[in-house]
């Protein structure tokens, strides 16, 4: 894949289970389902801005993690992308 980025994805213990089992049901490596699941989510979000809106703020505890961050972030506690 040479046009490809790599995401890190943390998932709840539920949907990790529910991943763990459909990958064994369909014999396949959990990575390469999530890869495969998440792609036809993205293929089929609709980019409309009122649509993006709605899809954020159904994330729990997204505005309040999004507000730590900019907390932090003018405190100077960040970390550059090349330390990660």
């Amino acid at each position: 894949m040479p046009d490809s980025q790599r995401l890190n994805i943390t998932l709840d213990t539920e949907r990790a289970a529910k991943l763990t089992q459909l990958a064994a049901r369909v014999h396949v490596n959990e990575g390469t389902l999530a890869r495969s699941l998440l792609a036809s989510a993205i293929d089929e979000a609709d980019p409309d801005p009122e649509n993006v809106v709605m899809l954020l703020d159904a994330i729990p505890g997204a505005f309040g993690r999004a507000q730590q961050g900019l907390e932090q972030a003018a405190r100077g506690q960040t970390i550059t992308l090349d330390d990660l």
